[in-house]
């Protein structure tokens, strides 16, 4: 067993070049048999293989070096060497290779099942390839091309159309269990997310990734909780729904403070198309606190959330996959059907 890992260093190395052969035929009624050495095989290459199945990068703890299988020589009779054998890297959809040295990315695996990374060295030609009219018994042969080794750094980035933020114990991984199968870890204490968390909303014909990152809270960018150490993985999404505790003393400020922090982490995150959603509505009090919250946002989409309360999650679920880019339904406005809801309560 591994467990999660979303960055790792390998060493990397495809395989040298099988050596010409040097050969002469010798036959008993041929005596003035010519040159016939065979060519050597090809180096094995270094290949990334993107495997659905995989979702860490953890099994490459336990093995960090990748060798790729040299050419075989050739042989007389114009035989050829066998190619050697493909080194095959596994990893999830997500991963981009940098430069274990410089940080420079190499290339981002996104959207690709198998990757070529290091070429493996030619094969050595025999020496029946350099026969003449003036030279009719070379005794010399191609060498074979040298590999190339490498070490790498490897980096996993969930792909996903939401991004869930918000506060340790604002009820991130609530809302993934609720809409998704994923089985986050719920608990009434900071931090019980510890690692990212996938999960599938799906309705019809239509699915959205959603993923649920620990919690960040002010202070991250100097490291304070877990800092930016997962960020990455919310950095492709579509969207963002930002989550504010409506049980908390903060939640009129949660979003600004959120959303700043992920400003200095990234300039492009911190601006995504983004939703708001107030937890915990089912609380004593919350629900005069989500008007205060909405009417502070007026100009952005902001519906209300308790897994106690199913007349609160289609308008939810159809906000998330609006914000993700599928269909929404003809006539269908999150923002004027929870107005209406509370017009209904009052």
């Amino acid at each position: 067993m591994f467990g999660f890992s979303d960055e790792t260093y390998i060493d990397v190395a495809s395989g040298n070049g099988g050596h010409g052969c040097v050969s002469f035929r010798r036959e008993k009624f041929v005596p003035k048999g010519g040159p016939d050495g065979g060519d050597g095989g090809r180096g094995g290459d270094v290949v990334f293989v993107v495997r659905d199945n995989l979702r860490t990068l953890g099994h490459l703890k336990l093995q960090r070096s990748f060798k790729a299988e040299n050419g075989r020589p050739g042989q007389g009779a114009r035989c050829a060497g066998r190619d050697g054998r493909d080194a095959e890297v596994p990893v999830p959809p997500g991963t981009v290779i940098r430069n274990a040295e410089t940080g420079e990315l190499i290339k981002d695996l996104t959207g690709l099942d198998r990757y070529v990374f290091l070429c493996g060295g030619r094969g050595g030609l025999g020496n029946w390839h350099f026969r003449t009219a003036v030279r009719q018994t070379p005794r010399f042969a191609q060498p074979g091309g040298k590999g190339t080794a490498m070490r790498v750094g490897l980096e996993l980035q969930i792909i996903a159309d939401i991004g869930l933020v918000g506060f340790p114990n604002a009820g991130k991984s609530s809302l993934i269990n609720l809409f998704t199968n994923a089985r986050s870890k719920v608990a009434g204490y900071p931090f019980t997310t510890k690692i990212p968390v996938l999960g599938v909303l799906r309705e019809g014909d239509q699915d959205v990734v959603i993923a649920d990152i620990p919690g960040i809270i002010e202070g991250a960018s100097e490291g304070s909780g877990m800092g930016y150490k997962f960020l990455r993985h919310i950095s492709r999404t579509k969207g963002l729904c930002y989550l504010a505790d409506l049980s908390d003393d903060n939640y009129l400020t949660a979003y600004e403070t959120l959303r700043a922090e992920l400003a200095k982490y990234s300039e492009e995150l911190g601006a995504k198309e983004h939703i708001i959603v107030g937890t915990k509505i089912d609380e004593p009090g919350t629900e005069e606190r989500f008007l205060e919250l909405k009417e502070k946002y007026s100009d952005c989409t902001v519906l209300p959330l308790s897994i106690y309360r199913d007349d609160l999650l289609e308008p939810l679920k159809h906000a998330l996959f609006s914000l993700a880019g599928g269909r929404r339904e003809e006539g269908f406005t999150s923002r004027m059907d929870t107005d209406a809801y509370y017009r209904d309560e009052a």
